[in-house]
């Protein structure tokens, strides 16, 4: 078989890899310093001069980084010890086996975009636990519950719509079961338009009932592969014998809006018996500014929960009835922070992928997983999604994202030359999206 293609990087002047390099990241660590600085009285409050301290370490760490970055400086190892520490910097020594003798060492703009994104976000968690005692500070939390908050009215519309169907799914025919699934995948899609990172840390909630734009936005999905999880999950629903399970795993990205639209989602897959268990897997650390983490993921069913509005406290009571009961559960892999492929998965983390292959249907969320899923290359647009897994296939699988990144397979011929000839920029507005399945058909 061929080699796969070369990675995207930031050698490639003008790209959007090289501008994220360039121009999003180091407006992150902007941020995420700020953050800390804003900070510093309560520091003080809660730890005295030693809070102090930590916050100017913090900060001085995080300059020395921007710095780095901006400079184009060699990648350095990783020194405070953490549970993947050796894992990361062996990935180091292997990105420099890759190297011809006259290219020195890897450095920010002429390594693997996907490897010094990662690698930077990795940077940021251990400039904060070399800073004790402000060691557990998340410098992404602001904006995370800041994007939830003002996409309030949005939600109470999905949680009201979650809610009418819910109470009436017993009189629903298979016909309208499978519109409603269609219905909740694609808000689960456009939901992953918030990014935080992709804004560079700017606001970007949902403003409008997303329910209201699904005709408009339809065109917008350039693979729409919904009939193929529709079949599979109907089939399994007929198929299951009494004490068996379906489970449907759902790998998440941003917490916030898009992380409702996901837990509506799941709620109607157990509610509806398409599934009888979900499981989500959210970020061990502060990732790519709006990723969820165990704290996101149990804040905000504490938010629903505790709303005054009905439908969202409904919504926030059932949710932690599901968790309570073990239908669903939440899991963290280091795996998912790291800066590898997917296809090295059974190496890397082999009881990860274990855990994986027990799934009927595995849903991957958002532009980084479909980055690593795709191993973040420069594949042709009509190579097959199947082929660019590179022969990661845990279980029948699905990726769900807006695209963000100049990287997108499976299409028809002349299908990205005709989005080319009018918007240039096409592959990373997060305007169009993709529900691109690969499985047993």
């Amino acid at each position: 078989m061929a080699a796969p293609p070369a990675s995207l990087s930031g050698r490639d002047e003008g790209s959007f890899a090289y501008l994220t390099i360039k121009d999003r990241i180091p407006q992150i660590l902007t941020k995420a310093i700020d953050t800390l600085h804003r900070h510093k009285n309560e520091f003080f409050e809660k730890h005295g001069e030693k809070g102090t301290e930590a916050e100017k370490k913090a900060i001085s760490l995080l300059s020395k980084l921007r710095n780095e970055l901006q400079t184009d400086k060699p990648i350095i190892p990783f020194v405070e010890k953490f549970v993947d520490t050796d894992i990361w910097n062996q990935y180091l020594e292997y990105q420099q086996s890759l190297l011809n003798e006259n290219d020195g060492k890897p450095r920010w703009f002429y390594s693997p975009w996907l490897y010094v994104e990662c690698y930077m976000y990795r940077r940021i968690h251990e400039a904060i636990i070399q800073s004790p005692p402000i060691d557990d500070f998340d410098v992404f939390k602001e904006s995370k519950d800041q994007n939830f908050f003002e996409s309030r009215e949005s939600i109470i519309a999905l949680c009201t719509h979650l809610q009418e169907v819910v109470t009436a799914i017993e009189d629903l025919d298979e016909n309208q079961l499978k519109d409603e699934f269609f219905r909740l995948l694609q808000i689960s899609l456009w939901g992953n338009k918030c990014d935080l990172s992709l804004s560079g840390g700017d606001t970007s909630s949902q403003k409008t009932n997303i329910i209201n734009s699904l005709e408009e936005l339809k065109p917008l999905i350039l693979v729409n592969d919904m009939e193929h999880l529709w079949s599979l999950l109907t089939n399994c629903k007929k198929t299951r014998e009494k004490a068996s399970i379906t489970r449907v795993d759902i790998v998440l990205d941003n917490s916030g809006f898009e992380l409702v639209t996901d837990l509506v989602l799941a709620d109607f897959l157990l509610s509806s018996q398409l599934a009888t268990e979900i499981h989500f897997y959210g970020k061990t650390i502060p990732w790519f500014v709006s990723d969820t983490t165990i704290h996101d993921f149990n804040w905000l069913i504490e938010q629903m929960k505790e709303s005054d509005d009905k439908c969202m406290s409904k919504c926030g009571a059932a949710w932690e009835t599901y968790i309570n009961m073990g239908r669903w559960v939440y899991q963290d892999h280091i795996f998912w922070t790291l800066p590898h492929e997917f296809c090295v998965m059974s190496q890397v983390a082999p009881d990860l992928y274990a855990e994986l292959q027990k799934a009927h249907l595995i849903l991957f969320k958002g532009d980084l997983n479909y980055r690593k899923l795709t191993g973040d290359r420069k594949w042709e647009f009509t190579v097959p999604f199947h082929q660019a897994l590179n022969g990661f296939h845990p279980a029948p699988l699905c990726g769900i994202r807006t695209l963000k990144a100049e990287i997108q397979v499976g299409l028809r011929p002349g299908q990205a030359e005709q989005y080319m000839a009018s918007e240039p920029n096409w592959l990373t507005t997060g305007k169009y999206g993709v529900l691109q399945f690969d499985g047993p058909l």
